[in-house]
């Protein structure tokens, strides 16, 4: 008797879903196609992607812009790697041989360079952690990139202290959600500022003060801060120094208007030399996946004093959909793509 066949599945057949990007470009050069499934190197794991969340980081590798990128091994006519996305959270389904951190079925969190937006991705387990107990995958998946990126600059770069006075301009987005609460968390008076529709979501955060930019303006209030996070760019350096104390610190993780050729490249420069030229420091943060990091958040997560925000949920096959609310500048908390469930927060 000859066996009854059934159609195979995306696993079987050693291919998955994923979100293409043939192209440099806007959303709408993004494509839903089936691609080979990826194999892990050594010191990798190969994870079965339950969530994925839009960073700013996604657009800069979508758009190729500034075109700087492109020169740094990223593709100068098109991707080099047309698979795109960071952050995310999943089941381990298989791991490289000199992987000791990571077991098969655990459900970790973290962050990769590229191909997140997939029905699996490989990650270094060196930029992966165990997800925090009590979250859902969705949740797991908003914190890596903007979680990573709030406390390395508050913590590491800022090196704020407990008492300290803390500035955070940009406080309502993904970043911004996350470094109000790690601030409060690290003990440090917080001023948040963000538009009036943000006002009493980041009022919930535990900011102690909110500004609104679109009736006051910070830098006149003659308020001083012992530490400036700045997450928009909107500000020239003179503004930025005005604010603080002394001896206070500016953190800068947006860079204002440099062109598409270099884009924040000659913002980083200047903030760089202006601190050759003040009592205060000024310091350009570049943020750098760490599992310790991941480790920490984890901890901060799961004793209440962080909670990640999401404002909406996006099946992966609407990935260009939600990175084109990410791009319109003004989301609220994180934009996440479910895969292979029905999104809970609908757009």
């Amino acid at each position: 008797m000859s066996k009854s066949s059934s159609p195979r599945t995306a696993t079987e057949r050693d291919v998955m879903t994923a979100v293409v990007a043939p192209r440099y470009g806007n959303s709408d050069v993004l494509r839903v196609e089936d691609v080979p499934r990826p194999t892990p190197a050594e010191n990798e794991v190969l994870v079965r992607v339950r969530a994925a969340a839009v960073a700013s980081g996604d657009m800069h590798l979508l758009t190729g812009k500034p075109y700087l990128i492109r020169l740094m091994g990223f593709g100068v006519r098109k991707p080099k790697h047309p698979l795109i996305g960071h952050d995310f959270a999943g089941e381990v389904v298989a791991a490289g041989s000199a992987v000791t951190s990571c077991r098969i079925g655990d459900r970790v969190y973290g962050a990769t360079n590229f191909g997140a937006f997939a029905e699996y991705v490989c990650g270094d387990a060196a930029t992966l952690a165990p997800m925090p107990a009590g979250l859902s995958f969705e949740q797991a998946a908003a914190v890596p990139d903007s979680g990573m990126t709030a406390l390395q600059g508050l913590r590491d770069v800022g090196g704020v202290r407990a008492g300290q006075s803390v500035l955070i301009n940009g406080a309502s987005g993904g970043v911004g959600s996350f470094a109000v609460q790690i601030a409060k968390a690290l003990g440090a008076r917080v001023t948040a500022v963000c538009s009036t529709r943000h006002v009493e979501h980041v009022r919930g955060l535990g900011a102690d003060r909110v500004v609104d930019y679109t009736t006051a303006d910070f830098v006149e209030s003659g308020e001083r801060y012992d530490m400036l996070l700045d997450l928009v760019g909107n500000r020239g350096l003179a503004d930025c120094r005005r604010v603080l104390a002394p001896e206070g610190v500016f953190v800068s993780s947006a860079g204002s208007p440099g062109g598409e050729w270099i884009g924040p490249v000659l913002w980083i420069g200047r903030v760089v030399v202006a601190d050759l030229f003040t009592r205060r420091t000024m310091r350009p943060l570049l943020m750098k996946p760490r599992r310790a990091d991941l480790e920490f958040l984890t901890e901060l997560v799961e004793t209440g004093k962080v909670r990640p925000v999401i404002e909406r949920e996006y099946p992966l096959r609407d990935a260009a959909a939600a990175i084109a609310h990410v791009a319109e500048g003004h989301a609220q908390g994180k934009t996440v793509l479910v895969v292979g469930r029905r999104p809970s927060v609908h757009p």
